[in-house]
């Protein structure tokens, strides 16, 4: 079936020089596509693309509208406009509302969610010229369902769902799909302290239908789901990959 395929697609998946976004840009490889690896670091970013066989780098700190559209506008030059981009980059910040400093705020904002504008506006612009394409957010179980000691993460990924939708009405008369991938628990280089924490574990464990810690693997077929023709007529969802936590109270 070709219906899936992606082979020959060129993906730029933002955050991918290690954890998840490593993860979802060697299985977009693993399945034909045609990657460019993200990194605030541009160096690491080639060190990277060359472990993994990908197809090119970039390097630029999100968080710095200047740097990225710099770093976009050469990539587009470079490599040509991308069928597939993943908003995988992302940050973590925990502590109670009243001790959560101002400038934690402005870094999980800055990257969870005005880091993926950055990039996707310049990006949308040169789909919409091409015709098609795909953008893909991933999200969080967090874009549905609130903790203690992390609502400002929860805002970002929240904000980013809505974001999607909102550009699914906007770019669907351009044939661009605009979808929200979110991650249950996955055992993660963010959650590893989480991951060691027994207690937190046995939680997850009881908390999560399937009764266990995803594995990132889990999450590339559902996101070649959303980077494929496969979801040609799939815009404006949010994807929950989660053993069923979401699903469940």
């Amino acid at each position: 079936m070709t219906t899936f395929d992606v082979t020959g697609k060129l993906a730029l998946v933002t955050g991918s020089t290690r954890g998840l976004g490593r993860t979802l840009a060697a299985g977009l490889i693993s399945a034909g596509a045609h990657v460019i690896v993200h990194g605030s670091d541009k160096q690491r970013a080639a060190a990277v693309a060359e472990e993994l066989g990908a197809y090119g780098a970039i390097g630029c700190p999100l968080t710095d509208a200047q740097a990225t559209n710099a770093a976009i506008s050469e990539m587009l030059q470079e490599y040509g406009t991308p069928d597939i981009l993943v908003n995988n980059a992302g940050i973590q910040r925990r502590n109670p509302i009243e001790q959560f400093e101002d400038s934690d705020w402005d870094d999980i904002i800055g990257v969870n969610l005005s880091g993926v504008f950055h990039v996707t506006k310049p990006i949308a612009a040169a789909m919409k010229s091409a015709g098609h394409g795909k953008i893909i957010m991933i999200g969080s179980v967090q874009s549905r369902l609130g903790r203690a000691t992390i609502a400002p993460y929860c805002a970002t990924k929240g904000g980013v769902a809505m974001f999607a939708q909102g550009l699914a009405a906007e770019l669907s008369p351009h044939n661009i799909q605009v979808n929200t991938l979110s991650p249950g628990y996955f055992d993660t280089d963010m959650n590893a302290a989480l991951v060691a924490d027994s207690e937190f574990t046995d939680w997850v464990c009881k908390r999560t239908p399937a009764g266990r810690w995803g594995n990132p693997q889990e999450l590339v077929g559902p996101l070649l789901f959303l980077a494929s023709d496969a979801s040609s007529f799939v815009t404006g969802q949010n994807l929950a990959v989660d053993g069923g936590m979401t699903a469940v109270v």
